[in-house]
C-alpha cells in the first residue's frame, strides 16, 4: 500500500488524480490534504509525515499581478521543502511544472524555479524527485477562463455565449485522464527525474478544436445526436464538452412523438457512432444503477411509466433529480464521473431504453458502484 498525498487536491488535475487513485484502494491509500495546511507548520508536517508520495500540484496561474503569481508559487514550494527537511521525509515528491517553463513570463519562471528547488532538496537529502513538465491539459470540470481555453469554449457554447479566438496558434494537448495515468506510472517507477517532459497526445490548432466543439453544439447540445467520433481525442473532447451543460435546464429532453391511426413512433437516438442498445422493465419502488463511468457515453430514455433519475458528481454532495414520464418520452444522458440511478416512482411497470457507446466488457467494464 502506497500512501499518497496531493497538494491542490481539489484543483482540476488534483481532483481527477484523487478520484482515480480511489478506484484502486488495495494499491493506494489517499492522504487527504486541505489548503490551510500551508498556513501552519504543524498541519503541513503532519501531512508530510503520513505520505510515501507527495504530488505537489498546488499553484496559482491567474492573477492580475504576475509578480504575485511568482511569489505565491515559490513560497508554496519553499514551505513544502522546509516541511520535508523538518520531518526528514523520504517521500517521493512529484512536481507539476509546465511547458511555460521555456517562455518569458513569471508563471513559467515560477514553475522552473520551483522545480529546481525541489530537485536540490532531493540531491541534498538523498530524496526521490520527479519534475513533470506538462503540456496544456484539458478535460471535464476544468474552470472556464482559468484552466484551459477548451473549458472556456465549452462553457460559452453551452451557456448561450460565442467563443472567440485571440491567437489561432498550434497547441500541444494532453487529456487529464492521460496525465493522471502518467503521474501514477511515475509513482510506480519511483525514480528521480529532475526534468521529465510529459509527451502531449494531440497536436492541433485552436480553430480546429473550436470547429469540433461547434459541431458538438449543433448536433448534440441542440439536437441530441451523438456525433461521429473518429479518434481518442474526439471522445475526450466530447466527454469534456458534455460536462459543461446546465443539467437542471437541459434535462430531461423531451422527444418528438409522432402519432397516427396506427399508434406512435418516437426516435430515441440518432448516431454518428454505434454502441449497444437495450431496455429494462422495473417494478414499482425498485432502483437500478448507482454506479458511474469514467469514459462511457450513456443515454436513459423512459418510454413507459414514471421514473426518477438522479445524478451526483463524484466527490460532491449536490444531487440532480429529474422526473420522467413515458406519456411524454424523454431522456437524460449520463456525464462521466457522475454516479447515477433510475427508480420507478409510478404504480405501473417502468420501461426504459438504454444506449451506451460500447458493449459491456467484463474484463474492462468502466463501471464503479457508488450510491447516489
Amino acid at each position: 500500500m502506497i500512501n499518497i498525498g496531493i497538494t491542490g487536491q481539489n484543483g482540476f488535475v488534483g481532483k481527477h488524480l484523487y478520484n482515480t487513485l480511489g478506484l484502486n484502494p488495495e494499491e493506494f491509500q489517499r492522504v487527504d490534504f486541505e489548503n490551510h495546511f500551508f498556513e501552519g507548520k504543524e498541519s503541513l508536517d503532519n501531512f508530510v509525515k503520513n505520505c510515501d508520495v507527495i504530488v505537489h500540484l498546488a499553484a496559482v496561474n491567474r492573477n492580475p499581478d504576475p509578480q504575485e503569481i511568482y511569489d505565491q508559487n515559490i513560497n508554496l514550494v519553499k514551505d513544502l521543502v522546509a516541511s520535508l527537511e523538518r520531518t526528514k521525509s523520504k517521500a517521493h515528491v512529484l512536481f507539476s511544472s509546465s511547458s511555460q517553463e521555456g517562455k518569458d513570463n513569471l508563471y513559467g519562471k515560477s514553475k522552473k524555479d520551483g522545480r529546481e528547488l525541489l530537485a536540490n532538496w532531493a540531491k541534498n537529502n538523498n530524496g526521490t524527485f520527479t519534475g513533470l513538465v506538462i503540456p496544456n491539459v484539458f478535460g471535464p470540470f476544468g474552470k472556464p477562463n482559468y484552466n484551459s481555453f477548451i473549458a472556456t469554449f465549452c462553457y460559452k457554447l453551452t451557456h448561450g455565449e460565442i467563443p472567440t479566438i485571440d491567437n489561432d496558434g498550434d497547441v500541444n494537448l494532453i487529456y487529464v485522464g492521460e496525465l493522471v495515468a502518467e503521474i501514477i506510472h511515475q509513482i510506480k517507477i519511483g525514480e528521480t527525474q529532475e526534468q521529465y517532459f510529459v509527451p502531449s497526445t494531440t497536436s492541433t490548432k485552436v480553430s480546429e478544436v473550436l470547429n469540433k466543439l461547434e459541431n458538438f453544439k449543433n448536433l448534440y447540445f441542440d439536437n441530441g445526436e451523438i456525433p461521429e467520433l473518429k479518434s481518442s481525442f474526439d471522445y475526450q473532447l466530447f466527454n469534456t464538452f458534455r460536462c459543461y451543460f446546465d443539467f437542471e435546464k437541459h434535462y430531461p429532453v423531451q422527444l418528438v412523438k409522432n402519432i397516427d391511426e396506427r399508434g406512435a413512433f418516437v426516435e430515441i437516438i440518432r448516431l454518428g457512432i454505434g454502441g449497444q442498445a437495450s431496455f429494462s422493465t422495473t417494478v414499482p419502488g425498485i432502483t437500478r444503477g448507482n454506479h458511474y463511468h469514467t469514459r462511457k457515453i450513456e443515454r436513459f430514455t423512459v418510454i413507459k411509466g414514471k421514473a426518477l433519475i438522479q445524478l451526483r458528481k463524484i466527490g460532491t454532495k449536490e444531487i440532480f433529480n429529474f422526473e420522467l414520464n413515458g406519456d411524454e418520452p424523454s431522456y437524460v444522458d449520463m456525464p462521466i464521473w457522475f454516479t447515477h440511478n433510475i427508480k420507478n416512482i409510478g404504480e405501473e411497470e417502468l420501461l426504459t431504453h438504454f444506449w451506451i457507446n460500447e458493449p459491456f466488457d467484463a474484463a474492462n467494464p468502466d463501471t464503479y458502484f457508488e450510491v447516489v
